[in-house]
């Protein structure tokens, strides 16, 4: 029996992307066995151009994906975009040449803002929903996404299908941390101040201050590099925090592998950051911030700890009382690693495309999904609900740091504060979703 045929489109499989790390991830999971899946590569990413040759480029790529498509004739075009104003348009049109072609269209977007903050004025904000019900499905990464989507475009048909990884190269033997060494942080990502790097340095400086003995693994690269090695020495943590530069393979999982901790204050907006979900597969629980996707894979004081955004001290408060209590980060690694294990895997993954992709098909899976669909919107709005519920107790929380702040004095603070860590509890219920 013949395969079906799905065009993925992405930026270069070799760029350092998170959606090229999702195509490369889809290509080649067990959906390969089910339908034929062919590249088309989009964006800037990965290649070297100047402006001559990358306006040629963008002018003749809706020709390029037209010829690509009569050749290959695909049943479906899955589109990996984001609500960013080139990505999301340049991808409509593609929408639009597929249509043309009698091509059914998935929309997966990745992160950006939500629709209705993404062209603000009426007028425009009617453009965008008629182009998003053009979709023959809208997949997004979060419950929170889901809603909004929802909400903005009711006929759309909306699915949330989380990011997942391969978990194979992480899964070493978890141990609880030696309390005589230092306690380790580690950044795996692209160098951006939305991620939160400059509020780990200035957590590490209070920490030091404080007489707390931490270390800080930094890899990546990206346009804050220079500021950060700048801000480190100022701050006079130079020494205590090391920049690896890209790290990718072995050398990565080795990184995640010793680290006690993911310091990831991040206030980017995030669509599923797969360094979280790497992060967690090997044991190593985060300190990160309840945005997007993220309280969707954590719960507070199960898998990881959450702080407020752009708050050095709270994130502080947060690295003591793991160093105080190495009992406690263990549990969150093991946690965290079968959370990872239970709903965030290729074969997750796998499954959840195969059953939309058969869905718009209208093959013998279609019955399936719709119902899969159904529950999806029940599970994830519950999901939504609960994330409300939970920022509500992270904001209580930071008022009562706030009130019995005392400068200079993290030790003595978190000590003070870390019944608080253990009773604010963000019942982000992802872990409900079924497979």
């Amino acid at each position: 029996m013949t395969r079906p045929r799905v065009v993925i489109c992405s930026p270069a499989l070799t760029a350092v992307s998170g959606v090229s790390t999702h195509a490369n991830l889809l290509l080649h999971s067990p959906l390969a066995s089910e339908f034929e899946l062919l590249h088309f590569q989009v964006g800037s990413e990965g290649r070297r151009e100047g402006r001559v040759r990358k306006a040629i480029r963008l002018a003749g790529s809706p020709f390029a994906l037209a010829n690509f498509l009569r050749r290959h004739r695909p049943a479906i075009l899955h589109l990996n975009s984001s609500m960013d104003h080139k990505a999301y348009w340049r991808d409509a049109l593609y929408r639009r040449v597929a249509h043309l072609l009698g091509i059914k269209v998935v929309m997966q977007i990745h992160g950006g803002p939500m629709p209705a903050a993404f062209l603000p004025l009426r007028r425009l904000a009617g453009v965008l929903r008629r182009s998003l019900e053009a979709s023959d499905a809208i997949a997004v990464l979060s419950s929170e996404e889901q809603a909004a989507y929802a909400a903005f475009c009711p006929t759309a048909r909306v699915l949330c299908i989380p990011n997942a990884i391969d978990p194979a190269g992480l899964l070493g033997a978890i141990v609880e941390s030696d309390r005589l060494r230092p306690l380790r942080l580690v950044y795996i990502g692209r160098l951006l101040r939305e991620k939160g790097l400059f509020e780990v340095l200035g957590a590490i400086a209070r920490l030091q201050a404080a007489g707390r003995r931490v270390v800080c693994d930094i890899a990546g690269s990206g346009p804050a590099l220079a500021e950060l090695e700048a801000t480190a020495l100022r701050l006079g943590v130079r020494a205590a925090v090391t920049f690896h530069g890209p790290l990718f393979g072995a050398a990565k999982a080795a990184l995640w592998r010793q680290a006690d901790l993911l310091a990831f204050p991040t206030y980017h907006p995030e669509g599923l950051p797969y360094s979280l979900l790497e992060a967690m597969a090997a044991g190593t629980p985060a300190i990160t911030c309840a945005v997007a996707a993220i309280p969707d894979v954590m719960e507070h004081g199960v898998h990881g700890l959450f702080v407020p955004p752009r708050d050095a001290h709270a994130l502080a408060a947060a690295i003591a009382a793991c160093d105080h209590d190495r009992t406690m980060l263990y549990r969150m690694a093991l946690a965290g690693r079968a959370r990872i294990e239970q709903a965030y895997t290729v074969a997750r993954l796998s499954r959840d495309f195969s059953r939309l992709y058969h869905q718009l098909l209208g093959s013998a899976h279609a019955i399936s999904g719709e119902i899969l669909a159904e529950t999806y919107v029940q599970t994830h709005a519950e999901i939504h609900a609960k994330k409300i519920h939970t920022e509500t107790h992270v904001k209580t929380h930071v008022k009562i740091q706030s009130e019995t702040h005392v400068e200079n004095d993290v030790e003595t603070h978190a000590e003070a504060d870390r019944p608080q860590f253990a009773g604010v509890k963000a019942k982000a219920a992802a872990r409900r979703r079924p497979d």
